[in-house]
């Protein structure tokens, strides 16, 4: 019955999400609840344990999310996402057309979340695919594949984030980002690879009636800035706060390679991510040009809150359901199971892959496969550092695996690329089921490697 009662939630959370539509917020407190009934958890633990759970994740990732989402708006308000873009096609040329918009979709997707991202780079794909004489569907899913790759996988975006701040990781956050790198060209790789079969193709739903002609209210193109920032300014608010980062984690490494001086501790503390995403929040300040920059600066924190919002939830949602999770027998149980089985890093990313291809939403699928994978850690051999990094990257890989048509990146996708359903779902879709099993594949042999 433990792994009954187990199941049972799982699938109340794809039914009330993917076929109800109730909100992943609202869904997570309830599973919470949920798991206090089926396990039979003492009565008088089950509120302190939802609060504690819901505050603990959020104590320290909550601001870093909220950092992150408006440097994130601030970069497309200004324009700076497609400096950008602009600056890594300039570098990469026109030789590798599919994979340089691959590459570009990687760097903006860092900031930007992957549907933003695709909407206010798509009239630039488009023209440089005219330009350079390639089919604009496999210029689609070059794109679509490397906005996806880094949405997935680098921090600061809001879900690898809150997947290790569930798996305790949310002081190291440095080498999830550099492990997340080496993991994103992996499958930025795979999607270039596949989007290179369609070269030849064109797109199905041209003269569609619900083909949409016009951009989401809100989103530019190119010519309606008069004026972009520099290159460099447009890099600082997301390259510095990386690097900060980086130098914090090499710094409290056991070798100490800084010593233990006042410049370690320096870099420590810039480098920690509330204090480095604070410095290049500061930083995307200086693309605001306006003669109400400070009216704008407001205007753009407040709309940043609004973004984050629903994100804080879901995330804190999520460390409320998990805090559940351990104090219920399941972990105990499920983890002699699974070593038994010797699934080991592939089970993070079947509970991911699953809940992602059911319900449609990736940080949804990152949270709560987080949130239950937390307890197991230890029975499944990832309970060292390195091991939780390795865990947020396979999940990460599952909550890619794969976008269709409930998943609102699927219809941007589709819809800004002129593709039928059809169409899409052989291009798109099966793009994003190789990256997320190549990625695991590439996780599972890192792991042979360093664990």
């Amino acid at each position: 019955m433990i792994v009954f009662w187990l199941v049972l939630t799982i699938l109340f959370i794809i039914f009330a999400t993917a076929k109800l539509k109730w909100h992943p917020f609202l869904v997570l407190i309830l599973s919470a609840f949920l798991v206090a009934l089926f396990y039979q958890v003492p009565l008088n633990t089950v509120a302190k344990t939802i609060s504690d759970g819901f505050g603990g994740i959020l104590g320290y990732i909550g601001l870093v999310i909220v950092f992150g989402t408006i440097i994130g708006l601030i970069l497309e308000k200004t324009g700076a996402a497609i400096v950008m873009a602009e600056s890594v096609i300039k570098v990469l040329g026109p030789r590798f057309p599919t994979l340089t918009m691959s590459i570009v979709g990687a760097v903006v997707s860092i900031p930007v979340f992957c549907d933003s991202g695709y909407i206010i780079l798509n009239s630039l794909k488009e023209s440089l695919a005219e330009r350079l004489h390639v089919s604009s569907v496999a210029m689609s899913i070059a794109l679509a594949t490397g906005l996806y790759a880094t949405h997935t996988f680098v921090p600061p975006t809001p879900g690898p984030i809150a997947a290790a701040g569930n798996l305790g990781l949310e002081s190291n956050l440095g080498l999830v980002i550099m492990v997340g790198v080496v993991v994103t060209a992996v499958a930025v790789l795979a999607g270039w690879w596949w989007s290179n079969r369609f070269l030849n193709a064109t797109p199905d739903n041209i003269n569609a009636a619900d083909a949409p002609a016009a951009m989401p209210e809100g989103m530019k193109t190119r010519d309606d800035y008069s004026h972009l920032p520099s290159a460099t300014m447009a890099f600082l608010p997301i390259i510095v706060p990386i690097i900060l980062i980086c130098l914090s984690s090499v710094a409290n490494f056991p070798s100490a390679p800084f010593g233990s001086s006042m410049v370690a501790e320096i870099l420590i503390f810039i480098g920690n991510p509330l204090t480095a995403l604070l410095i290049g929040l500061f930083l995307s300040f200086f693309l605001i040009k306006s003669s109400q920059k400070t009216q704008e600066i407001s205007d753009s924190i407040s709309q940043g809150l609004v973004v984050a919002a629903p994100i804080l939830l879901i995330t804190g949602a999520g460390g409320a359901f998990g805090a559940m999770l351990k104090v219920t027998p399941i972990g105990d149980y499920l983890g002699s199971t699974l070593s038994a089985l010797g699934l080991g890093i592939f089970m993070p990313f079947i509970v991911s892959a699953a809940l992602k291809t059911a319900q449609g939403s990736t940080t949804v699928a990152l949270v709560t496969t987080s949130a239950m994978v937390a307890p197991l850690l230890n029975q499944i051999g990832l309970d060292s550092e390195l091991g939780r990094v390795f865990c947020v990257m396979a999940i990460g890989a599952g909550a890619m695996t794969i976008s269709h048509a409930n998943d609102s990146f699927f219809w941007i996708v589709s819809q800004f690329s002129r593709m039928s359903v059809a169409q899409a779902y052989k291009a798109h879709s099966m793009a994003t089921g190789i990256q997320g099993v190549t990625s695991i594949v590439f996780i599972w042999l890192l792991t042979l490697v360093f664990i």
